[in-house]
């Protein structure tokens, strides 16, 4: 293996690692929509890896485009800025609009009892109407969610800065296979990180006890993915 090459994969394996825990649009939506939605573990597992791979992906394809068209990396800079301002915004508002469905769902589930009579033995339960995630209704009547394709859609936009400008143009001057080699050790770690935290993160929230705030978490979801957006829109992280 070419030492420059061999060099670039170490650089794009602590990059790819330090650039997914420093960006918290990484990994803290998938915290949140997981507990929020009761999602199984295999379930969060392939939504994570599902958008990962487009997270990543989108700035493979276009960063193929550029060196197939000869173009300057600043030319794809400026683009990848473009991308990331939406990503951003579409953060925000789908918190918002999350936020806001999460709110509206914890009042109407709000805890009431009701009276049952069986014959001479009335008796009083106290229940709540539990509705499931953000979803559509097929013609067959099946529950489709929209949640983890919004959640896919905003990873599809969201830019990984560093690996045109850092990985790909650099290997892209020694050799095609040096170029395949780097992005993949690059996408790997940053997939692979963004499932550790996600997952460790779940296992130490699950031991939490929530209690009556478990009505609103829906509600504090949404605003923790609101929160995010801003701190990538405005912060910079």
């Amino acid at each position: 293996m070419e030492t420059d090459i061999l060099f670039l994969s170490l650089t794009a394996t602590s990059v790819g690692f330090i650039h997914t825990i420093a960006g918290p649009d990484h990994y803290i939506p998938f915290i949140v929509m997981a507990k929020a939605g009761k999602w199984t573990q295999r379930k969060t597992f392939w939504i994570t890896i599902l958008c990962g791979l487009g997270h990543v992906g989108s700035s493979i394809v276009l960063g193929m485009l550029g060196l197939a068209l000869g173009l300057a990396v600043q030319k794809l800079n400026g683009f990848e800025n473009f991308r990331g301002n939406l990503a951003g915004w579409a953060l925000i508002m789908f918190g918002l609009v999350y936020f806001a469905w999460g709110i509206n769902r914890a009042y109407r589930n709000k805890p009431h009892t009701h009276i049952h009579s069986h014959g001479e033995d009335p008796h009083v339960h106290q229940h709540t109407h539990q509705e499931e995630h953000l979803h559509l209704h097929t013609p067959e009547g099946k529950k489709v969610s929209m949640t983890p394709w919004i959640l896919f859609t905003v990873f599809l936009f969201g830019p990984c800065e560093p690996l045109i400008p850092l990985f790909m143009y650099p290997a892209a001057r020694h050799s095609w296979w040096g170029l395949v080699f780097v992005t993949g050790i690059f996408s790997l770690v940053t997939i692979s990180t963004m499932l550790a935290v996600i997952f460790l993160a779940l296992k130490g929230l699950n031991i939490l006890p929530f209690g009556k705030l478990e009505r609103y978490t829906h509600a504090l979801a949404g605003f923790t993915v609101f929160l995010c957006g801003i701190a990538i829109q405005f912060l910079g992280l």
